[in-house]
């Protein structure tokens, strides 16, 4: 995947006070910054620095410190802490500050983060980086990729199943690759159940080969843009949504409750039922991306002594994206539809389907 260079800061955040915090330090329930584990002499300090959302973002925020908790959990010895960003003007000064907190390997979350992430880590290159939904920027930055173009193809064609008016949407936060490469998995598998059903189930919202006319809340933390976004896709028929927006797509559970029953979701990162568990009776499944465990893992072998190099790519094949539990939904899904998932998958895995998404990333 190419490097993502920064955007314009998302309009809805607006300015904000910087959220500066050592990290492992003991939280501030002033600035929501920080976390402590091992207070007294960890032997590995491991930092986060988050992107806009909160470390309770309900998505990508959460399931990455999650992996610094499983870790800390499994090694008291593993220091963890975080610090929050209110906008892309943190990202700097947070990364400096883990920096001066000595820390033995800070990552950062979100692809949004590239150009920060260059900066001070080629002014620091003893210090040891890493970086979700980003490829290595630097020789001293490990690279977290995930390829939910995958497990986006197994939602759409799931919406395309399930569907009763015929009609699915997805919207994103914001359009760049790591929202992006979701939408276009879901298009595709809407694509490819037409295909092989001889229907014509309709995806409003994305098209992988119209992508400047997408539908974007312009903002993960937005939540009435979501709702806003989301009724008005129910109101042009659209019984299932998936948002790909964080806690934006909050806004989407909150017009599926309004809703009765007439429209349902399709949730991403994270099983929806549990992280955002107020509208799991909504949730057919959710397109899970696997943040937790590879960070976990990475924090864990780095504690270890084994720091990895280059980067990991989160795929089907390893588990590292691909469908949640149908939960509730599971007595509903017919079990032929289900198998199908499971041909589909091994498909994908063996290269008998393709997957076209301009964003896809290729295993290293």
């Amino acid at each position: 995947m190419k490097t993502l260079h920064r955007l314009a800061p998302v309009a809805a955040l607006g300015a904000a006070a910087l959220m500066l915090a050592s990290c492992g330090s003991r939280p501030d329930a002033a600035t929501g910054s920080g976390d402590a584990s091992s207070a007294g002499g960890a032997k590995f300090k491991a930092c986060m620095v988050l992107d806009t959302g909160g470390v309770d973002d309900r998505s990508f925020n959460q399931s990455s410190y999650d992996g610094f908790k499983a870790a800390n959990k499994a090694n008291p010895d593993i220091e963890i802490g975080y610090v929050a960003s209110n906008s892309d003007a943190d990202y700097v000064p947070n990364l400096t500050t883990e920096v001066g907190n000595k820390c033995d390997s800070i990552v950062a979350v979100g692809g949004l983060m590239s150009d920060a992430v260059k900066e001070v880590a080629e002014q620091n290159k003893d210090q040891k980086f890493a970086e979700i939904d980003s490829s290595p920027v630097a020789d001293n930055v490990y690279g977290f990729e995930y390829n939910t173009a995958e497990g986006g193809f197994l939602g759409g064609y799931l919406a395309a199943g399930m569907t009763k008016t015929g009609t699915v949407g997805t919207w994103g936060g914001l359009n760049i690759p790591p929202v992006t490469i979701y939408m276009d998995g879901f298009w595709e598998g809407v694509q490819y159940y037409n295909q092989q059903k001889g229907k014509s189930v309709k995806v409003i919202g994305w098209d992988e080969k119209n992508p400047s006319a997408g539908t974007f809340s312009n903002s993960f933390v937005d939540q009435a843009a979501g709702r806003s976004i989301t009724e008005t896709m129910a109101a042009q028929g659209a019984d299932i949504v998936m948002p790909v927006a964080g806690q934006s797509g909050l806004g989407a559970g909150a017009a599926a409750e309004a809703a009765g029953g007439s429209l349902n979701l399709i949730w991403v990162d994270t099983d929806g039922c549990v992280s955002a568990e107020q509208y799991c009776k909504y949730f057919i499944s959710s397109v899970t991306k696997n943040l937790t465990d590879a960070v976990n893992d990475y924090i864990t072998k780095s504690a270890s002594g084994s720091v990895p190099t280059g980067a990991y790519v989160g795929n089907l094949k390893n588990d590292g994206t691909g469908l949640a539990p149908f939960n509730q939904w599971d007595a509903q899904v017919p079990a032929d539809l289900k198998s199908e998932l499971d041909t589909v998958k091994k498909g994908i895995i063996d290269g008998s389907i393709e997957i076209t998404s301009p964003n896809a990333i290729k295993a290293s």
